[in-house]
């Protein structure tokens, strides 16, 4: 077995390879004057199981096309199966036509990966379950749940409210509050325009109570900030985020330091810019030895399901 990561999260790629034991495989990347990406594999990679960690994040053009390179070098140096690990699969929230003429940007990326070698995928908390369906070669869809549920237990013991900044997001705010024999709530959200939101109402009780708010992403923090001031003013105690990816664009961070919530609970599939590296209220959790675990299961083909269980 081998690991290969590009350059958009080494810091996670190498805490990957010490749960599981080896050294990171050995990869050059350079980009010409021009902008072109160039990838050269240092080791000899014929008939190994390789995995590549690459998040598709800012820039996310950039770091698409580099796995796409990387999958191309590995299938051309007879590599036996190579394995997608992509934390962060970008373009996930492109999934579906949503008004005429417009792409499904989600199914193109799915087929680009598919062509450029890959024989599986490994992702985190698809934006979208579809998202599955778009390829052709097996996809594993990993859940931050079992990271994101430790550390509420640990951490929150009052009355918990689970809550769902949108429709979409009602089931899975749904099973944490069942694991967390929390009750639901619900925010009725009109969406103006890409990355523009409007919280409206809030379906079910929350005065009194710990909320927290839980969602796959946190982008602009548009839906998440304005979500907050309508459970403050709705008479929760205390206001908490949980999400899996932290693209936080934009003016993301400016708006949570000047919001009601009192902290962001966000994984590394992402790594943190600079102005979420200094805020206090950003908590990061690592999924290091969730991903490990879900590699080394893959190569000895063993159950990933059993992880969620």
């Amino acid at each position: 077995m081998k690991l290969f990561g590009g350059t958009s999260n080494p810091t996670l790629t190498l805490e990957v390879c010490n749960y599981l034991g080896i050294e990171p495989g050995k990869i050059t990347t350079r980009t010409f004057s021009d902008g072109e990406t160039l990838v050269e594999i240092g080791e000899n990679v014929r008939g190994r199981d390789v995995f590549i960690l690459q998040s598709t994040c800012t820039p996310v053009n950039d770091n698409i096309m580099q796995l796409l390179i990387i999958m191309d070098a590995l299938r051309r140096a007879s590599a036996e199966r190579i394995t997608a690990v992509i934390p962060y699969y970008g373009y996930g929230r492109q999934d579906r036509k949503v008004k005429p003429r417009v792409p499904i940007s989600a199914k193109l990326v799915a087929d680009l990966i598919t062509t450029a070698g890959a024989h599986r995928v490994v992702s985190m908390d698809l934006h979208a379950g579809q998202i599955q369906g778009y390829f052709n070669i097996p996809v594993d869809n990993i859940f931050a749940a079992p990271i994101l549920l430790k550390y509420i237990r640990r951490h929150f013991h009052n009355d918990l409210v689970i809550v769902s900044p949108d429709a979409g997001g009602v089931e899975r705010a749904r099973a944490f509050a069942t694991r967390l024999n929390a009750s639901l709530a619900i925010i009725d959200k009109r969406r103006e325009a890409p990355n523009v939101a409007q919280a409206m109402n809030i379906i079910g009780e929350v005065r009194g109570k710990t909320a927290i708010v839980l969602d796959d992403m946190v982008d602009t923090a548009g839906t998440l900030t304005q979500a907050a001031q309508a459970l403050r003013d709705r008479g929760s105690v205390s206001i908490h985020a949980c999400c899996t990816h932290p693209v936080l664009s934009g003016p993301a961070v400016e708006r949570i330091e000047a919001s009601s919530i009192d902290s962001l609970v966000v994984t590394n599939t992402i790594p943190l810019n600079d102005k979420a590296k200094t805020s206090k209220r950003v908590v990061v959790l690592s999924v290091a030895e969730l991903l490990g675990e879900t590699i080394k299961r893959i190569h000895n083909s063993h159950s990933v399901s059993t992880l969620f269980v």
